[in-house]
């Protein structure tokens, strides 16, 4: 969600995850329809060093040592509930939450 939001602001962004599932959840594809995104065709991918060292800043949601570490990079964790499994409304409530973190990070420092 978070790339999609990023790469919509026009934006490059790559998504990865520690643990990522095969496919991206239902419940996700359903909820970033609504807001014209569409996710079916994503798959997702294990967050390696080569995106760390792509990335100006790295945004976490939570993995903690799993995540490869490259000093000079800004890192973010963003403290979110996993989607997987939940309802449309709780995925809905992510979503939003998730958009208006990269609101923020897109209008920069301090905002």
């Amino acid at each position: 969600m978070a790339q999609a939001f990023w790469q919509r602001l026009g934006g490059p962004a790559r998504s990865a995850g520690s643990d990522p599932a095969s496919h991206v959840h239902p419940e996700v594809v359903d909820a970033m329809r609504e807001v014209g995104v569409d996710l079916a065709w994503r798959v997702p991918h294990r967050l390696d060093e080569a995106d760390a060292q792509w990335a100006e800043v790295v945004v976490t949601m939570g993995c903690g040592d799993a995540c490869p570490f490259i000093p000079g990079r800004r890192y973010l964790d963003w403290e979110l509930e996993d989607p997987k499994g939940q309802g449309l409304e709780a995925v809905r409530a992510i979503r939003d939450e998730i958009e208006r973190r990269i609101g923020e990070l897109a209008s920069g420092p301090g905002s």
